[in-house]
């Protein structure tokens, strides 16, 4: 599976355990930064982790974190094609993949420690879509995506 992953300033431990925590697991992550914990921008990551994960030829999961996984989650959100979902605990984390067709998540560094966190990015992960009834809402969501790029 391919990940991309991105954190502000305040996310960056957090993403770095989880980054290896994925790799561990077999699966390749493209860490488009931070690379530190010096003061950066938390909008500048989550939207770069959702372009590169609503541009991705092959299916991509993100992975985002900042403080809160608010701002950060938000930044994602307004690139068409992301549906980001913020998880605080596994069961969100489950079902924001199988009802929403989550394709990032975002966590909060300062809400959640690292065990939970790593709970929801492997509930998350090993989560599929489970269509049916759900795939005719997630249908209109790409509606909105449609009409957010004009078409």
């Amino acid at each position: 599976m391919r990940w991309y992953a991105g954190s502000d300033h305040a996310g960056f431990a957090l993403k770095r355990h989880l980054v290896e925590v994925l790799r561990s697991l077999g699966d390749e992550v493209n860490d488009l930064g931070t690379e530190g914990e010096a003061t950066v921008d938390y909008p500048d990551f989550g939207a770069a982790v959702g372009r590169a994960v609503a541009s991705a030829r092959n299916p991509a999961l993100g992975l985002i974190i900042c403080g809160t996984g608010v701002g950060i989650s938000i930044a994602a959100n307004k690139v068409p094609g992301v549906r980001c979902a913020l998880c605080t605990e596994a069961f969100t984390a489950t079902a924001a993949r199988a009802h929403n067709d989550a394709n990032v998540i975002a966590i909060g560094a300062r809400v959640i420690g690292a065990g939970v966190a790593e709970a929801c990015v492997r509930a998350f992960r090993d989560t599929g879509f489970e269509g049916g009834r759900h795939a005719r809402r997630v249908a209109k969501l790409n509606t909105l995506d449609d009409a957010a790029r004009g078409a």
